[in-house]
């Protein structure tokens, strides 16, 4: 079960709109990243998303950094959130 996030600062810290880099570690899978974009399509404005990808030393899992446009603190939270749901995903940084 994911634990929303609550109670964060994000609304002093930024000014919205603005754009956030999200790191997200996962599984190496082919499907992690077309994953990701989904729910970034499904939650954020339409956007052409250059995920960066980092294999593991191991190369057991990656980690993908994609910038996204966020419009306010519970937009980042709905993110997380939902990119924290997702099969392949360990952890949403």
């Amino acid at each position: 079960m994911v634990t929303p996030v609550k109670n964060t600062n994000f609304d002093a810290l930024l000014d919205f709109p603005c754009t956030v880099d999200f790191k997200v570690m996962g599984v190496a899978h082919e499907r992690l990243v077309d994953d990701i974009i989904g729910v970034l399509q499904q939650h954020a404005e339409a956007a052409d998303y250059s995920p960066s990808i980092k294999p593991s030393a191991k190369g057991n899992y990656h980690s993908v950094r994609v910038a996204v446009r966020v419009v306010d603190k519970d937009h980042i939270e709905l993110l997380y959130t939902e990119l924290s749901k997702l099969e392949l995903v360990r952890y949403v940084l």
